[in-house]
């Protein structure tokens, strides 16, 4: 599973040079976060290397990341893992060729996820996703699925709802960027794992930008992380609720 994950990513990363004229635009980036009270994990105290990749192509978009996660601290046996998500989603506007826009909604798509790490958190996710345009948000889209778990001990079978958004707000000669996701599992099938809501919004501030002007702009970001859990992993009464400082550059 690793492998095709991987093979996943570098084939996203590399679109343009197989198939230009399929792509739309993509973007690669790199983040490193770091804070401290982490739930259900071998240290409170972590650092992370963040690779993503995102873009839109002929038939539809993808967002995939990779999480390098290293736990900082004393007397830890595990010291590092990894957990990575790839989102396809397949447009039905751009494959009819009709437009789908009705009000706020400007398209309808196929949505799926692949979860995949270390430790029995294989899920497969798939359903519906909705854009909107709203106004002050350069982007809002909602992903309603079914999740299935498919690695053994992994529980997580149920519903869950998806939004993603991005704000911008200029500032000077520059741009502080507000976007984020939440994850609302809010139907789970099985005893034991409990209904959970992760709420994942990041504030940052293009330094790039500022410092070496528009050649720059939407390059090198630096700001914080907002991280609250509710019943984490679905382990009933864990409510994470910690805050990280991070840098992202795209390449």
């Amino acid at each position: 599973m690793k492998n095709c994950k991987w093979l996943a990513l570098a084939l996203l990363a590399t679109q343009p040079a197989m198939a230009e004229e399929m792509i739309q635009w993509w973007d690669v980036s790199a983040t490193a976060l770091h804070g401290t009270d982490y739930d259900l994990a071998p240290s409170h105290r972590q650092t992370t290397i963040t690779l993503e990749t995102a873009g839109a192509w002929k038939y539809g978009d993808w967002f995939a990341f990779q999480d390098f996660i290293n736990f900082n601290g004393s007397n830890v046996s595990e010291d590092n893992t990894t957990y990575g998500e790839i989102s396809p989603r397949f447009s039905l506007g751009k494959i009819s060729g009709k437009s789908l826009e009705m009000g706020a909604i400007t398209d309808v798509s196929l949505a799926f996820t692949l979860e995949e790490g270390e430790g029995p958190v294989t899920s497969f996710l798939y359903g519906i996703g909705v854009d909107f345009a709203l106004p002050y948000f350069s982007y809002f889209n909602v992903n309603a699925y079914r999740r299935d778990a498919i690695s053994s001990g992994n529980n997580s079978d149920g519903w869950q709802l998806t939004p993603v958004f991005r704000m911008d707000f200029p500032v000077g000669n520059s741009t502080i960027v507000f976007d984020g996701f939440f994850d609302w599992v809010f139907s789970a099938d099985n005893q034991g794992y409990e209904e959970n809501f992760h709420f994942n919004p990041q504030l940052k501030y293009d330094l790039g930008a500022s410092i070496f002007g528009d050649h720059k702009k939407n390059q090198l970001f630096v700001g914080v992380e907002y991280d609250y859990w509710q019943n984490k992993y679905g382990v009933d009464g864990i409510n994470q609720n910690t805050y990280s400082v991070i840098a992202k550059y795209h390449f």
